[in-house]
């Protein structure tokens, strides 16, 4: 059976409750650690394009550290990421660990990225580096597209360092995402999957958050006038460096802040998706961007909004169960050998060739055959081959 069971879900959604519950647990008792009140560490979470990368260089031109070095900028962020190296790559080993994609629209993915953050050796990483910047400054942002699977084990891991978490998530309207990685990052990603990726992520997003000092920003918000949007930011969050900025800072902030960056304005005339998924993700918009509005982030939003990721849950394990028959036959097609081709005589002549060469390739040693790039690999082929007619 390849379709999500109704008790797989509700592991992920018990896992997900767990992992809040433990870090706030871990917050209450200091993880054995005294906390420092000046340590402060700000997460920038949310889906990828949805501003994250402006609110995080913004924090940076403020004056707190982006662990170094960053991603480099290109042409998809021509102002740059604002992400540390260190952290892109470590979410992505866990990732591929967990075989979750960044875009998952899996409920069970939240279960499974969980795996490996439950390991000690992992949570011994995370706190270790994390513990390392603090020695360039006390106010840190860290900020990636991946980092919303592993919320907990941060918030854990910047207790273990003395330091408080806090959390700021970016809002930007699913159809403006969704059609922003498709232009920039991956034009191959359905509507309906980046649709449903964006749902799952930003509803579990929300979960994993509570009991924690957080903001939700939107983004047309933060380039129709950042200042607002800061001030709040750096009250809700007591970023020190921001409650107390330059004008020299602010000055950067003016240039840094570019409102063209909102280059890809859709709606759902332009971005084609089931009803009932187009339903649950209005619904989720506006259960978020309540959370925005002053005083809205209330137990009465929570409600909505967990009942929102019920809905989800059901809708995405419907979907799969139907779909069954495609994911067998996908898996089917994977495994099964590919019908044999007609040859010209040319390439018949060439087998024994062939025979020979495999057995000399067997001989050297694989971790070996390893470290050829492929490239290489394939021409000393052919060059073998070409020696032995």
């Amino acid at each position: 059976m390849l379709s999500t069971t109704s008790s797989e879900t509700a592991d992920s959604s018990a896992s997900l409750v767990a992992e809040v519950a433990e870090s706030e647990n871990a917050e209450r008792q200091g993880d054995n650690t005294e906390p420092q009140s000046r340590r402060r560490v700000v997460f920038v979470a949310g889906s990828g394009r949805s501003g994250t990368s402006t609110l995080a260089g913004i924090l940076r031109e403020l004056g707190l550290y982006v662990p170094q070095p960053e991603v480099v900028p290109d042409e998809t962020n021509p102002r740059g990421f604002a992400e540390p190296q260190w952290l892109v790559d470590f979410h992505d080993e866990l990732l591929k660990r967990s075989n979750v994609q960044v875009s998952d629209a899996r409920p069970r993915a939240w279960f499974e990225a969980g795996r490996p953050t439950a390991r000690e050796g992992v949570r011994q990483r995370a706190t270790e580096w994390l513990s390392e910047q603090f020695a360039e400054k006390d106010e840190l942002v860290l900020k990636d597209p991946r980092l919303a699977w592993f919320l907990g084990l941060w918030r854990v891991a910047a207790i273990r360092a003395g330091a408080t978490p806090c959390f700021a998530t970016m809002l930007r309207p699913p159809t403006e995402v969704v059609g922003s990685k498709q232009k920039y990052y991956n034009g191959r990603l359905s509507n309906a999957h980046g649709t449903a990726a964006w749902v799952n992520m930003m509803l579990h997003t929300e979960r994993a958050t509570r009991g924690s000092d957080r903001v939700f920003l939107r983004y047309h918000d933060l380039l129709d006038d950042w200042t607002t949007s800061l001030v709040r930011t750096g009250d809700a969050l007591e970023i020190e460096r921001v409650q107390s900025a330059s004008a020299d800072g602010m000055r950067r902030v003016h240039n840094f802040v570019d409102p063209s960056l909102r280059r890809v304005r859709l709606t759902w005339d332009d971005v084609d998706v089931p009803d009932r998924l187009r339903e649950l993700a209005d619904a989720t918009w506006v259960g978020l961007s309540t959370l925005a509005e002053p005083d809205g982030d209330s137990e009465e939003a929570y409600a909505g909004l967990d009942e929102l990721r019920d809905a989800y849950t059901r809708y995405y394990e419907e979907a799969e169960a139907v779909a069954n028959s495609s994911l067998i036959a996908a898996r089917r097609a994977a495994v099964a050998p590919r019908p044999t081709e007609p040859t010209d005589p040319a390439a018949d002549d060439a087998a024994p060739n062939a025979g020979r060469l495999a057995r000399l390739v067997d001989r050297i040693p694989h971790d070996q055959r390893a470290k050829i790039p492929p490239s290489v690999r394939r021409g000393a082929r052919r060059m073998l081959s070409h020696r032995e007619d």
